[in-house]
């Protein structure tokens, strides 16, 4: 059953959202000073200090001596290593900024771990009504665009393992026909992008490509989502383009990093 347009509770938070935001951080790109905290969440030093203060009480993050914050013992650690997913985002933000600047929508870079993604990084638009940003957020992997071109890039053994149908005893709803998934990805395969029209929310389109390594390998999704009443087919292969291009650059630098 397709999931509803994500926008914020009519009575939102603020304080409890910095703090998710702040845990999401930690836990996705390895550790963040005070002063780091406060410039990303858009708050007074002295705020990020209380937050990430009550992050520790807690243990959803800890203080190292050099007064780093790290991922505390509560966060589960993700199997991609923290140092790729913030060398990944550091990489990809001055490009997902491009890509807003070109299409005028929010745009995103997203990681697999087994049979989900999660957002390491979203640049909104300006638009008034615009897909909000997505960072930090965990959805199945077979539900989104990025997910779909990650997943297309596995073997049959390894597609299976992912879906291994003794892994899904407890929610078998959740899991998908492999062999509808299988004839899926090997279109996605033929095409280089990927396109989710309400798949994973409702009213929400995505398009999008994979970034790659030197050896051809997917790292990594740059996709860029909009209302779908905004979305016109005629210009998907514009939008296709425009992110095949951000993508090279980004493999680019990622290469130069490595040398």
């Amino acid at each position: 059953m397709d999931k509803p347009l994500k926008t914020p509770p009519p009575y939102p938070i603020a304080s409890v959202d910095h703090a998710l935001r702040a845990a999401a951080i930690l836990q996705m790109e390895g550790g963040a000073s005070v002063s780091q905290i406060a410039e990303r969440l858009g708050v007074a030093r002295s705020t990020a200090h209380r937050i990430l203060a009550m992050l520790v009480y807690r243990d959803f993050a800890v203080q190292g001596e050099n007064r780093v914050y790290r991922a505390g013992p509560v966060l589960e650690l993700a199997s991609h290593s923290q140092s790729l997913v913030s060398r990944l985002r550091a990489a990809a933000l001055p490009h997902l900024h491009r890509v807003v600047y070109l299409l005028d929508e929010t745009t995103n870079l997203i990681v697999r771990t087994g049979d989900t993604v999660r957002f390491i990084a979203s640049v909104e638009c300006r638009q008034a009504l615009r897909v909000g940003s997505r960072e930090g957020m965990v959805f199945p992997a077979h539900r989104t665009t990025a997910g779909l071109l990650l997943l297309a890039g596995l073997s049959d053994e390894e597609l299976d393992e992912v879906y291994a149908a003794e892994r899904y005893r407890e929610r078998p709803s959740e899991r998908p026909d492999p062999d509808q998934l299988r004839s899926e990805l090997r279109r996605l395969r033929r095409n280089g992008f990927a396109v989710n029209k309400g798949r994973s929310e409702r009213g929400l389109v995505a398009v999008g490509v994979p970034v790659c390594d030197r050896d051809g390998a997917a790292l990594a999704g740059l996709s860029v989502s909009l209302p779908s009443v905004r979305y016109d087919p005629h210009r998907l292969r514009s939008l296709v383009d425009t992110l095949n291009a951000a993508a090279h650059a980004l493999e680019q630098d990622l290469a130069e990093e490595g040398r």
